[in-house]
C-alpha cells in the first residue's frame, strides 16, 4: 500500500445516463487494480433540467428527443450488450417515467455527509435503470435513503421542502461554467479529467498518472 495521499476522484454525473452507470462499473473494475485508497466524490448535473418535477412519460419524451427508432433500439441493444459484460441489468422497457433528477441529486449530496454517496448513488442507477423505478418519486427516494442508514422521517421532512436545492442547481451551473457539457465526468485530483464511460484500463491509467 502507497504511504501516498489517496488519490480524490471527482465524478460529475447524472443518475438516468446509463453511461454514468457504465462509467461507474469500469471506475470499480479500475480500483480493484489499483488496491491503494482513493477518495470519491459525486456531483450533479442535469441532462434536461427543463423535465418538471412530477416527471414525464418515458416513451413519449425518447421518441421527441430521438425521431429516428432504430436510433434508439441500436443504442439501447449497444448498452445492453456492455452492460451484460459489467453484470448490469439494463431494463429499459421497465422504465415509465423520465424523472427530473434534482431531488435524487439532493440526496445524493446528503449522503456525502454521512459517507454513503457511493452507495446511494448506486441504489438509484439500479432503482431506476435495472427495476423501471421512478427516482423522481419522493416514496422512492425515501426508502433508498432509510434503507442506508438516513432517519425515514428526517428525509420525509428534508426532501419535502428545499433544502439545497439551490446549492445542487449552483454546483451543475459551475460544471456547465467550466465547459462540462456531458457526463460520466471524471476528475483526478483536480488535475486530470477525462469523460465518458471510459474502459477500466483507462480509468487506471488515469489514477496512476494523477498520483505521480
Amino acid at each position: 500500500m502507497s504511504d501516498q495521499e489517496p488519490v480524490t476522484i471527482d465524478i460529475v454525473s447524472d443518475v438516468v445516463c446509463p453511461w454514468c452507470y457504465l462509467g461507474k462499473s469500469n471506475l470499480e473494475k479500475a480500483l480493484q487494480e489499483y488496491q491503494d485508497p482513493v477518495i470519491i466524490r459525486w456531483h450533479p448535473f442535469q441532462l434536461d433540467p427543463t423535465i418538471p418535477r412530477e416527471g414525464v412519460d418515458r416513451k413519449t419524451y425518447m421518441a421527441n428527443k430521438f425521431p429516428d427508432p432504430s436510433y434508439l433500439q441500436n443504442a439501447h441493444e449497444r448498452l445492453l450488450n456492455l452492460g451484460k459484460a459489467n453484470g448490469l441489468k439494463f431494463d429499459f422497457e421497465a422504465i415509465q417515467k423520465s424523472p427530473n433528477t434534482l431531488d435524487a441529486h439532493r440526496l445524493i449530496q446528503w449522503a456525502g455527509e454521512i459517507g454513503k454517496q457511493d452507495q446511494i448513488v448506486n441504489s438509484l442507477f439500479k432503482a431506476y435503470f435495472e427495476q423501471g423505478r421512478d427516482i423522481g418519486d419522493h416514496a422512492v427516494l425515501i426508502e433508498i435513503a432509510s434503507a442506508h442508514g438516513f432517519e425515514k422521517k428526517d428525509i420525509e421532512k428534508k426532501i419535502s421542502g428545499d433544502d439545497d436545492v439551490n446549492s445542487v442547481r449552483a454546483e451543475i451551473e459551475e460544471a456547465k461554467r467550466l465547459g462540462i457539457s456531458g457526463v460520466p465526468f471524471f476528475i483526478f485530483n483536480r488535475k486530470l479529467a477525462t469523460s465518458g464511460a471510459q474502459p477500466p484500463e483507462q480509468l487506471l491509467a488515469a489514477i496512476k498518472q494523477a498520483q505521480a
